[in-house]
């Protein structure tokens, strides 16, 4: 079959700008479908905060872009994903993306983010045209991206982007970028579909929703997730929609760049280690003791947290059942994060509370996010709604076993230890539920103690995961032939 030519559109992209896995995602996944012979492009805003180097060179024409009542104009910076020959383009525009936030700034959302974003998709189009390369599909990522496969199929469906196919990747369905009826005219899309069963959404226009009617395939992010999101639980008011559409949706596990991501070679590290020779792990443990200012005791069993602070990670479940745990189990805690004042307080306060026993660092430090990995002996995710998680997936990585409850992508790569046999790379409870969460500390902390071979034996099968991009990069190559077929009735050969 011959090669296929693959435009990513993204509001975030790894390392340039990062506020989530979506970045992550678009930063690793390009490359290796490159190396299996795509022709991969992708697109992202400059937002004022992206940094350039002796890389990045602008395309000598400005770029044209037909939005609002005249043509606006963005100019067009050209680099590479590190570490491959993946061409990354960023759109230069004053007016949509010279602040430096993505998504909010110091006041919340910004209250333009429709008009941004539409900005984006219609550019990464116009971009296309004026590259003369035409891809065979798009692939587009999250709310901001849903009126791409819109614009391809109403104004652009009689030019040589018509016969492009889409795929709509759901990263967390919660955020569906709501837009007053303004969007339409700035995007120049027809009116005719202000309705149920495209745009409309309430009186307004749902971005989400969108790409959702609009794309010719759609996936998500882990297979559990793409079944959560059917349902009226899960669905956040787009159920009947992906219910619809359940014959095109598909749930392919994201995976992680182990070759960043790799114990024997990381370089943040204060000592470098493998399944085979552990010994660096106890030296980083040691090192993460010191760093948050606790007891120096190798054989307590420590317990690590990176996390957004919101309830939909379930951070205040841990923070009910803190005091129980600490009480009366012989542990260590360390967290990094940031998020509900709330929550950041409570930390605060349990810090002060079991110091020497209990670390905490408001705020994210990409390095010690990494030491935590390497350091802990266990990893807590006790999320409410996770449609894949990364995490938990770098601490397997790292021989830290995670503690997660059982939703979204945490069920399809968390196995639940077994005790007396040899299955398991982790400790899985099911209830959303402080008593739920605290039984399954004290689980996995008895284990720790009371059976060291088995822990043993689940780190070695945690270490030996494949969560790389190789095998999901085949599975979304045959996502998107089958997006193509679709879109044009024959099979790219």
């Amino acid at each position: 079959m011959r090669a296929l030519k693959i435009l990513f559109v993204t509001p975030e992209v790894e390392p340039f700008v990062k506020i989530g896995g979506l970045a992550d995602m678009v930063g690793a996944l390009p490359k290796d479908l490159a190396k299996l012979g795509h022709d991969v492009r992708v697109v992202c805003p400059a937002y004022g905060s992206v940094k350039r180097d002796e890389t990045w060179h602008p395309l000598p024409e400005p770029l044209g872009v037909e939005v609002g009542a005249a043509v606006q104009w963005a100019r067009t910076w050209e680099t590479v994903l590190p570490g491959s020959t993946v061409p990354a383009y960023f759109l230069e525009n004053h007016d949509h993306f010279a602040r430096p936030e993505v998504y909010t700034g110091p006041w919340g959302a910004h209250e333009d983010n429709d008009m941004r974003f539409a900005f984006l998709c219609r550019g990464a189009l116009a971009l296309c045209e004026q590259l003369g390369w035409i891809p065979d599909v798009i692939h587009g990522h999250d709310w901001t991206t849903g009126l791409l496969p819109l614009m391809l199929n109403t104004t652009l469906r009689d030019t040589p982007l018509g016969r492009t196919a889409t795929v709509f990747t759901i990263h967390n369905l919660e955020h569906q970028g709501w837009s007053p009826m303004r969007v339409v005219d700035f995007a120049r899309l027809p009116w005719g579909e202000i309705r149920r069963d495209a745009l409309e959404s309430n009186g307004m226009v749902n971005l989400m929703k969108a790409g959702l009617c609009h794309a010719t395939k759609i996936s998500t992010v882990s297979p559990t997730y793409a079944n959560e999101i059917r349902t009226a639980d899960g669905g956040f008011g787009l159920d009947s929609v992906l219910r619809f559409r359940a014959g095109d949706l598909v749930g392919i596990l994201n995976g992680i760049d182990d070759e960043s991501w790799d114990p024997a070679r990381d370089r943040t590290l204060p000592a470098n280690f493998s399944a085979a020779a552990l010994a660096g792990k106890a030296a980083c443990k040691a090192k993460l003791q010191e760093r948050f200012g606790l007891e120096s005791k190798p054989g307590v069993p420590l317990f690590g947290v990176v996390s957004r602070l919101a309830s939909q990670k379930g951070l205040d479940l841990l923070a009910e059942a803190l005091p129980a745990v600490m009480d009366r189990m012989n542990v260590q805690l360390v967290l990094l994060g940031n998020g509900d004042s709330r929550l950041e307080n409570t930390f605060r306060w349990a810090r002060e509370a079991y110091r020497g026993r209990c670390g905490v660092q408001i705020g994210f430090d990409g390095n010690l996010a990494r030491l935590i990995q390497a350091g802990s002996d266990f990893f807590v995710m006790p999320s409410r709604s996770e449609p894949c998680g990364l995490t938990q997936m770098y601490a397997m990585r790292y021989g830290t076993l995670p503690v997660v409850r059982a939703t979204g992508g945490l069920v399809d790569t968390v196995q639940n230890f077994a005790e007396g046999q040899p299955v398991g790379t982790g400790f899985v409870f099911g209830d959303a539920t402080v008593d739920a969460l605290r039984d399954t500390i004290g689980w996995a902390c008895a284990t720790y103690y009371d059976r060291p071979v088995e822990f043993a034996g689940l780190r070695q099968r945690a270490m030996a995961q494949d969560f790389s991009w190789r095998s999901s990069a085949t599975h979304y190559v045959d996502l998107y032939r089958w997006a193509v077929q679709s879109r044009t009735g024959t099979l790219p050969e």
